[in-house]
């Protein structure tokens, strides 16, 4: 009874079925509603009789589905909700794993289409492209499903409707668009679109979260786009902009990298070359261009750049008369310009001009509008120049008023925070200026430390803001000077972090103009708050920091390794990485270089969570931290250091005893003016002794070398004897620090006689041995590796003719060689290396294979590029670069007998990039180097005389070479050849490290 009952059933089923596929069909050849009414009718009943679980429900329910939905697109029907609803239920009763799957998955995404197309639901198209992504993969090639799938109204409808779509920056809308060009393959037609939509996604996302991870992937998405888009393509333009727009609005503004600068300009340049007057997006790339050549005015400073910038954006104004959407962007840009033009040329017609232009634009922003707190700060940067001009209090509260609102307008997070707290300093420290209202000043400071502590924005404005922060504290006498200075190295620190590469990282310094003085102003302003252990803290970190920051990846780890030796291993692994991936991030490959910039980044963010669990380790809490002045004490175990500060606030000494506090030698007629005439005046007494005749007084440097001993050796030699008890002929060490790093303090000479006429009076030379060191952990470091001493070997190289363009013959070099071979003693291993096979490779394996290098030719110390410092080889010069990476740490002793190679760099905070400090990095304990042009002829007897004195009595004694004796032999030797060598030949030699 049973089964004949669910045969008459399944006749019934089979019955209504193809009666409402008749009716439909007749539907669909008619457009009679009955037809329509009656197909529904049975479908619906066939529906009724298949329960879920039913093996015909799925296709009971597609099929009055599909008769709704056909009756809604053709308007006979009201209801699409339902036919949705079906399809729905359709799919539910087959999973995966069901042949029909795939087709009901396509029916749900039509269903879908067809609302979203009537309706204009977003999630309707949203919830499609996600349905497609599924779909797609259970769509073989070449079946009838693909074709549709893939044809005009299927997935290339959802993704042209979604490429449309306004952008959104949730987590969600960025994934609607990954999810868009995931369906773009390589070759699609919408897949540049689906790209540079990602992109800005991406670009907006950013300016909440200030993840450069996001600029990153929209530079790499949006090369992509360019590239598949060549010349002649209707929206290369489009993308040549937008791709500008991310390098320069974005990724330069955030890292401050020309070379995305540079990029940006030329892309933009294309964009405005293929944009003719009358093309439509000629107002778009004359508007763009404008905003990158301001910045390359501030980054360059070239007058043409900002006047080209106005004529771009007066031109692009008058393309969006008054009524145009986008009129009020270009006002507040030419304001921006001209604003920009006054604060270097002081043009006030400039700057009346951008307050009326800002005033424009801001009336035509509604409060909602996203860009009207950029206008707001704008005009208040405006305002309040207008009132350091011509004190009217309207202008300056006016401005303090949009400050805050332009703050207010902003989540906490925002990066554009950071210039609205700028511009509310701005203003409270130009009131305080003129009303002297001390709550202006600490309103001012308060701002100073928001805006260089917020974290969405790139350091290098951070950096900037810190500058201006000591400036201003200074200037003030305000008490949070020194936390200014901290927070300028610890910001400087972090962004010279992220370049990887050693060159890099001293451009990114250089970039910021008065940061060059600030590690000895740090100093002078702790000197001056009586914190001594702060300024020698404050001068290491300020100075050392290009040397930290490649050293830090040699660190020892011989006490992590016992306690802790797997994480040992991961950190030194990833310092291994980190320096192989060094250098890569540069070249003409743009795509190939942000690649290997993103790989540095990853690096990086590893090897700092390996340093943060190292100082979570018991003993190592300060692992890799800038130096304690106890740490730095170290550097005084073998003698005194004094580090000599010249600033413009101040000059004078720090002196940093074995134990104990250190002690403080003022030199209070000296100011940093007459340092810097007395480095020129010295620069010119050598100039003119090299021409005199070996027998002629050198009348003006005694004078020189007087005025050093009376002003600044004198006063620091009475502490050390008196004060600190320091014996004569002990040893001390100089660290000088800007204008002192061009003295020769340590041929300081009274050069006269005693008043009771006993005989002449004692120089520093005669008191104490004198060594140099860049900075205290660069001694720290050269005692720490002395404990690998290798069996010593010495190499002499030397090269008499130099490969083209890198110098005269010197006739002296090889006799000089030889000389020193014989007064190396005979049990040492020896090596020459002269004339063809002292080349730049030869010379660098020379340099890593032995432990003493004795290295006889030119020297060039190029102020410009400090780091193409070198000497002259056969074939190309060895430059310090290429010292710097010669890692040799089992090298002790080096002698640089060449020109210029203890002279430093002026241009970043750390003027010790120079030759031999290079040598010392790479692993040399112990360097003789020069402070300026050698005389070949004479300089053979201070080698001969070194030399002597230094290996005097290995033999007999049967001892090894001793590099910490090497300031000694030369104190010595410079004394003895007093009668055969000049006086500006015998000081040009000093002593660096242990």
């Amino acid at each position: 009874m049973e089964r004949q009952l669910q045969s008459i059933v399944g006749c019934e089923i089979a019955r209504r079925t193809d009666a409402g596929h008749t009716r439909f069909a007749e539907y669909m050849a008619s457009k009679t509603v009955s037809h329509l009414n009656d197909a529904v009718e049975n479908f619906q009943s066939v529906l009724e009789q298949c329960p879920v679980g039913h093996p015909d429900r799925g296709a009971a329910l597609t099929n009055l589905a599909w008769s709704r939905l056909e009756g809604y697109i053709h308007k006979d029907l009201q209801d699409i909700d339902s036919s949705t609803c079906l399809f729905r239920d359709a799919l539910a009763s087959r999973p995966h794993g069901h042949p029909d799957h795939p087709l009901s998955v396509y029916h749900l995404t039509e269903a879908l289409n067809w609302r979203y197309d009537y309706q204009r639901t977003t999630a309707d198209i949203c919830e499609s492209v996600q349905i497609y992504r599924e779909l797609l993969p259970l769509c073989p090639e070449g079946t009838y499903l693909r074709s549709i799938a893939v044809g005009g109204n299927g997935v290339d409808y959802v993704i042209s409707e979604c490429n449309d779509l306004p952008i959104g920056t949730s987590d969600e809308g960025i994934q609607l668009r990954r999810v868009v060009l995931e369906l773009c393959p390589p070759g699609h037609q919408h897949r540049p679109r689906a790209l540079d939509n990602l992109g800005w996604v991406l670009c907006i996302h950013f300016e909440r979260s200030g993840d450069i991870d996001d600029i990153d992937e929209s530079i790499q998405l949006r090369r992509e786009a360019v590239s598949l888009c060549p010349e002649g393509h209707p929206d290369r333009v489009t993308y040549l902009i937008n791709l500008a727009v991310s390098l320069s609005n974005y990724r330069f503004s955030h890292q401050g990298k020309s070379e995305d600068l540079n990029e940006a300009i030329s892309l933009l340049k294309e964009a405005l070359r293929l944009c003719p007057v009358g093309h439509k997006s000629r107002d778009t790339s004359l508007d763009n261009l404008g905003g990158a050549l301001i910045n390359h005015f501030k980054q360059r400073g070239d007058i043409n750049d900002i006047n080209r910038a106005i004529s771009l954006y007066r031109e692009a104004l008058v393309l969006r008369p008054p009524g145009h959407y986008r009129r009020d962007t270009t006002l507040n840009n030419l304001a921006l310009a001209l604003y920009t033009r006054y604060n270097n040329l002081d043009a006030s017609d400039d700057l009346n001009e951008a307050i009326d232009l800002y005033r424009e634009s801001l009336r035509l922003k509604q409060h909602d509008h996203p860009e009207r707190h950029r206008t707001l700060r704008n005009l208040s940067a405006a305002l309040c120049s207008r009132f350091t001009q011509t004190p009217k209090n309207e202008d300056v509260e006016e401005a303090i008023a949009l400050g805050q609102e332009s703050l207010t307008a902003l989540p906490s997070l925002h990066p554009d925070r950071h210039f609205s707290y700028m511009r509310l300093r701005e203003a409270y420290l130009s009131r305080y200026r003129v009303q002297h209202n001390p709550a202006d000043l600490s309103l001012a400071v308060e701002n100073f430390r928001l805006a260089s502590r917020h974290p969405t924005q790139g350091f290098p404005e951070r950096i900037q803001e810190a500058i201006d922060w000591t400036v201003a504290a200074e200037r003030h006498n305000h008490a949070s000077a020194q936390e200014a200075y901290k927070m300028f190295f610890e910001l400087l620190d972090r962004h010279l972090a992220t370049r990887s590469s050693i060159v890099a990282r001293r451009e990114a310094a250089a970039a910021f103009r008065r940061a060059n003085a600030l590690p000895v102003d740090a100093a002078s302003c702790a000197v001056r708050c009586d914190s001594l252990r702060e300024a020698i803290e404050l001068v290491e970190q300020g100075r050392g920091q290009q040397w930290s920051l490649a050293s830090r990846l040699r660190t020892p780890l011989e006490d992590l390794k016992m306690t802790h030796p797997k994480l040992a291993d991961t950190f030194s692994e990833l310092s291994k990485h980190i320096s192989d991936a060094q250098g890569h991030a540069v070249g003409a490959d743009r795509t190939a270089a942000d690649r290997a910039a993103i790989e540095y980044r990853r690096l990086t963010e590893q090897w700092d969570a390996a340093v943060a669990e190292i100082r979570n380790v018991q003993g190592f809490s300060r692992f890799l931290l800038p130096p304690s002045y106890e740490d730095l004490q170290v550097a005084a175990r073998h003698g005194p250091v004094i580090i000599l500060v010249s600033s413009k606030y101040s000059c004078s000494a720090v002196i940093v005893p074995k134990s104990g506090e250190p002690h403080h030698v003022p030199f209070p007629s000296l100011a940093l003016a007459d340092l810097e005439m007395l480095k020129v005046n010295f620069a010119r007494a050598i100039r003119h002794a090299s021409l005199m005749g070996p027998k002629e007084p050198r009348k003006d440097l005694v004078v020189l070398l007087r005025r050093i001993w009376d002003e600044i050796m004198l006063p620091i030699v009475n502490v050390l004897l008196h004060d600190l008890k320091v014996k004569a002929r002990s040893r001390i060490w100089l660290c000088p620090t800007a204008a002192f790093t061009s003295i020769p303090l340590h041929a300081a000479h009274p050069c006269r006689t005693k008043a009771d006429r006993s005989g002449r009076e004692l120089c520093l030379e005669d008191i104490y041995i004198c060594s140099y060191t860049p900075t205290l952990s660069a001694l720290i470091r050269a005692r720490q590796t002395m404990k690998m001493r290798a069996t010593p070997s010495f190499v002499a190289i030397g090269q008499s003719q130099p490969g083209a363009g890198q110098g005269t013959v010197l006739a002296t070099v090889d006799s000089e060689l030889e000389l020193v071979h014989t007064l190396v003693p005979p049990n040492t291993k020896f090596t020459s290396l002269s004339g063809e096979e002292a080349t730049q490779a030869g010379a660098l394996e020379a340099l890593r294979c032995n432990t003493w290098v004795h290295l006889a030719c030119h020297g060039k110390q190029d102020p410009e590029q400090p780091y193409n410092s070198r000497f002259a080889m056969r074939d190309k010069p060895l430059t310090l670069l290429d010292i710097m990476q010669n890692d040799a740490p089992q090298a002790e002793f080096a002698f640089l007998s060449a020109c210029h190679t203890a002279v430093g760099d002026e241009e970043t905070p750390d003027e010790v990039i120079h030759l031999a400090a290079g040598l010392q990095f790479s692993g040399f304990k112990s360097v003789i180097g020069t402070l300026w042009v050698v005389d070949d002829d004479v300089a053979k007897h201070v080698v001969e005389a070194f030399y002597t004195r230094l290996f005097k009595g290995l033999e007999e004694e049967g001892g090894m070479m001793d590099c910490t004796k090497a300031a000694s032999a030369l104190n010595h030797a410079t004394y003895t050849v007093k009668n055969k060598v000049p006086l500006e030949q015998r000081i040009v030699f000093i002593h660096i490290g242990v």
